[in-house]
């Protein structure tokens, strides 16, 4: 069920409280490999070193720590027991993908989501140290351009993933360009 969400454009997101609620947001956004934007500021963090970055290496660790993650202005988390066994499914499968930043051999951040077609769909990313998602992000997002994805959805436009260089499109263009893809 959760693969043909994606493939229609949809995914879950709900309280813990709440029951599963079904998501397809206007507008919607996406990073193309030709808009991916990487900092000068996160290129020096490349260039140091100072993440260890991979990617499937614990999917496991990296949902879990996205559960576990705060949320500004949220109560709880969505990424529930049942979440986490769903989507932990999808990995077995092949399907859902994680990217890992490990500081001095720990998992600082990472980022995890689903492949359908020709398109990645991010579920969470969490941070325990400073620029750590977004490392673990910006390699799974060079993993997967290089293995032939068309683009990512970010699903909700944010400041943050603008400055990754997100782009807005509407419901019905994102879903024209889905399709085409999946």
């Amino acid at each position: 069920m959760l693969l043909s969400a994606y493939e229609q454009g949809i995914f879950p997101w709900y309280g813990p409280d709440d029951p599963i609620l079904w998501q397809s947001p206007d507008p919607r956004m996406l990073i193309f490999p030709e808009t991916l934007h990487i900092s000068r500021s996160m290129r020096k963090i490349f260039d140091k070193g100072l993440f260890e970055l991979s990617v499937n290496r614990d999917f496991p660790a990296v949902i879990r720590g996205c559960a576990q993650a705060p949320r500004p202005g949220q109560d709880g988390t969505w990424v529930s027991d049942d979440i986490i066994a769903a989507y932990t499914e999808l990995r077995r499968l092949g399907a859902a993908h994680s990217a890992e930043a490990y500081l001095n051999g720990e998992l600082a951040g990472g980022c995890y989501g689903v492949v359908t077609g020709r398109v990645f769909s991010g579920e969470s990313m969490f941070a325990a140290q400073p620029n750590a998602s977004k490392a673990a992000f910006l390699a799974m997002a060079q993993y997967l351009f290089s293995r032939g994805i068309a683009f990512i959805d970010c699903q909700i436009p944010t400041p943050h993933l603008r400055s990754l260089g997100g782009v807005e499109l509407s419901r019905r263009e994102f879903l024209a360009l889905l399709k085409k893809n999946v």
